[in-house]
């Protein structure tokens, strides 16, 4: 997937694609596992089981709750990539229609070690 189609389709209204935009736009790294379809209830569990574990951890999100609701709810395979921002401090996931024509979720997680002193 080009990075300008990318761009498109991270343009939404949450904090997560949004944040993720702007790390794309800064010039961050970006992968999209086109050969590695998943079912959304799959991540939806995945997530589910993994925030109390970042919680514990400090790891502070954008947008988690939300895409467990959005996942747990679609029960379609899904396609889905990450964007890291430029100096590494962020991490998004995010969630694409199976054919990658729409966003269906982003979620955001920040490195403990990186955040703002």
């Amino acid at each position: 997937m080009e990075r300008h189609e990318l761009m498109r389709l991270l343009a939404g209204d949450d904090a997560a694609s949004k944040a993720a935009l702007a790390a794309l736009v800064d010039g961050g790294e970006y992968v999209v596992t086109e050969d590695w379809i998943i079912s959304s209830e799959v991540h939806a569990r995945v997530l589910t089981k993994r925030l109390p574990s970042m919680r514990r951890r400090g790891v502070e999100t954008l947008e988690v709750e939300r895409a467990v609701q959005i996942l747990g709810e679609r029960a379609q395979p899904i396609l889905c990539g990450i964007v890291r921002d430029s100096d590494g401090s962020w991490l998004f996931r995010f969630f694409l229609t199976e054919d990658g024509g729409a966003l269906v979720a982003c979620i955001g997680m920040r490195r403990p070690d990186k955040r703002p002193s």
